[in-house]
């Protein structure tokens, strides 16, 4: 979704900004917030966030069964936000101020607005077609110098869909994985937006996308070119932190711009890696070069070296159950999650793929039945935090949002059922705390101006 649902050019004002006018003639504040930006014309920060939250209202969810994305619990409790911050949660004893509208939530559940660590939405938007595919600089093994939110379409339905059938609230935009270092990605508001700027977290640390294994070797090998080998991976990737240490500044060059970024613990680092031989081999580079990782994102074999991924205190972000599409993935298995969280490692379920942020929440369930098909009992309410408080701290927004606690962002889901079945869905989503979509409400069915006028426009579960 971008910030232009229901893009109706209201009133003829095309001139003016496009920002979310119900076609439906809402006239409430959250009906029909007002798209607004500020500019960072200084040139002090490029491309800075332009974000601003939609208003809202000060809101009581009452009676639900609530997990608040850091393993709590609680039964028929309520949660209380406004401003755009948790105000206060806690059981049905929890005093509700003067002012709120309350929300019936028995027999339904709150959760934190759902996080996706890995996602190309924007990069590689809806159609799917070669005029649109924007992820991967494919033409060098190393390319810090790109960041991938210059290749995101704020109009890619997929942003809605997520928003709607997903209860994804924030998410990472990453560069592919053709190269070894892939560039800068972007962390998002999944809020409708002109522009990328208008949708970017506030205060979000960058990160940067490295990739090891079978595709850069691939993609430069099939070009004669090196790295051919998983030797000549690690030889391209060690000779450019090299020389990235050796970067003084006086000359500018965005590419080590970039990875002094990292070495100096401002950008995070998110490696695409499959075998846990290479995960340990990558983390030793990273002691060897001064940097750290942040998460190795899909991770399959990472089962196999959980200690070592919780000695060094790095998160796993993983599918449920994808494997055996190439060579890397052949030995995944379907108790990964588990197998890591019994190691005392992070886990986070990630979907890289359009659709499957879309079920982040089944995915999870998935992934906690395999664990306890094998005798590893997960808590419902832990498992929740692999895609909401897990991500966020792997993405260096835990502390804004990511769980339900006073003072962090109201982004907030309410389902109508256990989140964790398949036959539940969001009812209801805040993006700090603005209703961005309500499943009972056609009025708020976000839709992107891309859409307006095609078959399927605004379609959801």
């Amino acid at each position: 979704m971008n910030r232009t649902i229901r893009m109706a050019l209201c009133a003829g004002a095309a001139s003016l900004m496009l920002g979310a006018c119900a076609s439906t003639g809402a006239t409430e504040p959250d009906s029909a917030p007002a798209a607004r930006e500020t500019r960072a014309d200084d040139g002090s920060v490029p491309f800075a966030s332009t974000y601003e939250r939609y208003p809202g209202a000060p809101t009581a969810l009452v009676g639900a069964t609530i997990y608040d994305g850091t393993g709590g619990e609680i039964r028929g409790g309520t949660v209380l936000f406004a401003d755009g911050k948790v105000v206060g949660i806690g059981d049905a004893s929890l005093a509700i101020p003067e002012g709120y509208t309350r929300i019936d939530g028995r027999g339904k559940f709150v959760t934190p607005g759902i996080i996706d660590i890995h996602s190309h939405l924007g990069d590689y938007p809806t159609p799917s077609v070669d005029a649109h595919s924007d992820g991967n600089e494919a033409t060098s093994p190393t390319t810090p110098e790109v960041w991938a939110e210059h290749s995101v379409w704020p109009q890619d339905p997929g942003f809605s869909r997520a928003l709607a059938n997903g209860g994804v609230t924030s998410l990472q935009i990453l560069p592919g994985s053709a190269n070894l270092t892939g560039g800068r990605s972007v962390t998002l508001k999944n809020v409708a937006a002109r522009t990328v700027q208008g949708m970017k977290f506030p205060g979000a640390p960058y990160g940067m996308k490295m990739a090891c294994g079978e595709n850069p070797k691939r993609v430069y090998g099939g070009k004669g070119r090196m790295p051919s080998t998983r030797m000549g991976n690690f030889a391209v990737n060690r000779q450019m932190w090299l020389d990235a240490q050796a970067y003084d500044g006086k000359k500018r060059d965005l590419g080590k711009e970039t990875l002094k970024g990292v070495l100096d613990g401002e950008i995070l680092v998110h490696n695409h890696c499959y075998r846990a031989d290479e995960m340990a081999l990558v983390m030793d580079m990273a002691k060897e070069m001064g940097y750290k990782v942040t998460a190795f994102h899909h991770a399959v074999e990472a089962y196999k070296i959980g200690d070592l991924l919780r000695e060094n205190d790095v998160c796993s972000a993983i599918w449920a159950d994808w494997y055996g599409f190439k060579m890397e993935a052949y030995d995944g298995v379907l108790e990964n999650a588990a197998f890591l969280r019994q190691a005392g490692a992070c886990v986070v379920i990630h979907s890289d793929d359009a659709n499957g942020i879309q079920r982040l929440n089944q995915e999870a369930a998935k992934a906690q039945a395999a664990g306890q098909r094998l005798g590893i009992d997960i808590p419902d309410a832990e498992v929740v935090g692999w895609f909401t408080y897990n991500a966020a701290k792997a993405m260096g927004i835990g502390e804004m949002t990511g769980s339900l606690e006073p003072g962090k962002m109201a982004d907030v889901v309410l389902w109508n059922g256990d989140p964790l079945s398949v036959y539940s869905r969001p009812e209801k989503v805040w993006v700090d705390g603005a209703l961005m979509f309500d499943a009972m409400d056609r009025k708020r069915r976000p839709v992107s101006d891309f859409e307006l006028g095609q078959p399927g426009e605004g379609d959801v579960k």
